[in-house]
C-alpha cells in the first residue's frame, strides 16, 4: 500500500476510535437503542390516536437527546457542563414545542398535550443517553398512563364529561 493509502487508512480509523472497546460499543448501542424504542412507544400512542407527531418525531426527539448528553459524558466531560448541553437540549425542544401548538379562534389552544409529550421524551431519551435506563423505563410508563388516562379521567373530574370544553383539544369527543 502507498505512503498515501496508508495516512488515508489511519486518519479513518483515528476518526472513528471515539469507541474504544467491547463494552464501550455495547454501552452506547444499549443507550441507543433505549432511548429509540422508549420515544417509538409514546410515538406510537400518539399516532394511534391521530396525532400530529408520531413514531418518527418522538423516536427523533429521543435519540436526538440521547446523543447530545451521551458523546460528552462518555467522553469524559464533567457534569456541570453535561448540565449545560441538558440545558440547551430543553431549551431546544421548547422551540419544536412552539410549532405544535396552535391558537384557533374556536377551539381554543390545541397541541398542549403533543407539546408537553415531546419534552418529556427528551427528557427519557436524556436519561437514556446518561445509563439511567430504569429512570427512562420508568418515565416512559408513567407518560403512557397519563396519555391513557389523562383526557377521561381529569376531563371528568373538571366538569368536561357533560360535554363542556375549557378551550382545549384534550377534552373527550
Amino acid at each position: 500500500m502507498s505512503a498515501w493509502a496508508q495516512e488515508v487508512v489511519q486518519t479513518i480509523t483515528a476518526e472513528f476510535s471515539d469507541i474504544r472497546d467491547v463494552a464501550e460499543i455495547t454501552r452506547v448501542v444499549l443507550r441507543l437503542l433505549m432511548a429509540g424504542i422508549l420515544g417509538a412507544i409514546l410515538g406510537y400512542e400518539r399516532e394511534r390516536k391521530g396525532k400530529a407527531a408520531g413514531v418518527r418525531t418522538y423516536m427523533l426527539v429521543s435519540l436526538g437527546s440521547a446523543v447530545c448528553v451521551m458523546t460528552p459524558h462518555l467522553a469524559g466531560v464533567g457534569n456541570e457542563d453535561i448540565t449545560r448541553v441538558m440545558q440547551g437540549v430543553i431549551s431546544g425542544i421548547g422551540f419544536l414545542d412552539a410549532g405544535a401548538i396552535i391558537k384557533r379562534d374556536r377551539d381554543g389552544i390545541s397541541g398542549l398535550t403533543t407539546a408537553a409529550g415531546i419534552w418529556m421524551t427528551a427528557a427519557i431519551g436524556m436519561a437514556a443517553g446518561l445509563g439511567r435506563e430504569a429512570t427512562a423505563v420508568l418515565s416512559t410508563l408513567i407518560a403512557l398512563v397519563t396519555f391513557a388516562l389523562g383526557s377521561a379521567t381529569f376531563g371528568w373530574l373538571s366538569g368536561r364529561h357533560a360535554g363542556k370544553s375549557v378551550g382545549t383539544r384534550d377534552a373527550p369527543r
